[in-house]
């Protein structure tokens, strides 16, 4: 495994102690180091896409209003974390068979044409090529992959809508029904890169 230079953490656990997704977010850290960590922890919450949002961010960049440029600042923000990142390393606990909802809140201010993905002739174009991701999900009893599993397959599409392809999903996965054993046997896949 070849190490990262940038790597951008994001961490969307409610919890911050006991957390599954956070210890397998620490374990792929320290698989990855050395590297230059950017850390985003999601958890309290991020703005919601608003009316006055989609006005500022469809409205060209120069002629853009200070009131506009304040309110896309957060985004522009978190848009230039990802992409100054060579490698993505995202904690997913699964919540209700999906992300967390300030998991989605990040999602929908990153997601933004022309800054990372573009409409084209041919449909929507990722701009964010050749990055690596690693999503470290956790559940109590949905199996991920499963059909109640709506988290796995949806950061897969939205990374790859962005254009990051390079997808590795490890999952410590029906924790009620495993116990430990997820954890260890997801803690062994990340060791195992």
């Amino acid at each position: 495994m070849t190490t990262s230079k940038t790597i951008l953490r994001i961490d969307s656990s409610a919890r911050k102690n006991g957390s599954s997704s956070r210890v397998l977010t620490d374990a792929m850290i320290e698989k990855l180091a050395p590297a230059s960590i950017i850390t985003r922890d999601v958890s309290g919450g991020l703005p919601f896409v608003s009316e006055d949002w989609v006005q500022a961010n469809f409205t060209d960049e120069g002629e853009r209003t200070d009131e506009q440029r304040a309110v896309l600042s957060r985004s522009d923000a978190l848009v230039e974390e990802l992409i100054a990142a060579d490698t993505l390393v995202i904690g997913v606990p699964i919540y209700n068979f999906g992300i967390p909802a300030s998991l989605k809140a990040w999602i929908d201010m990153i997601a933004r044409a022309r800054k990372t993905f573009e409409y084209t002739d041919n449909g929507p174009k990722g701009l964010l090529k050749g990055k690596k991701a690693y999503v470290l999900m956790a559940s109590g009893g949905t199996e991920v992959g499963s059909d109640i599993d709506f988290a796995s397959g949806y950061m897969k599409h939205v990374l790859g809508f962005i254009g990051i392809t390079d997808v590795t999903i490890i999952a410590a996965d029906q924790q009620m029904m495993k116990g430990e054993d997820a954890v260890d046997n997801a803690l062994a896949k990340v060791s195992g890169l």
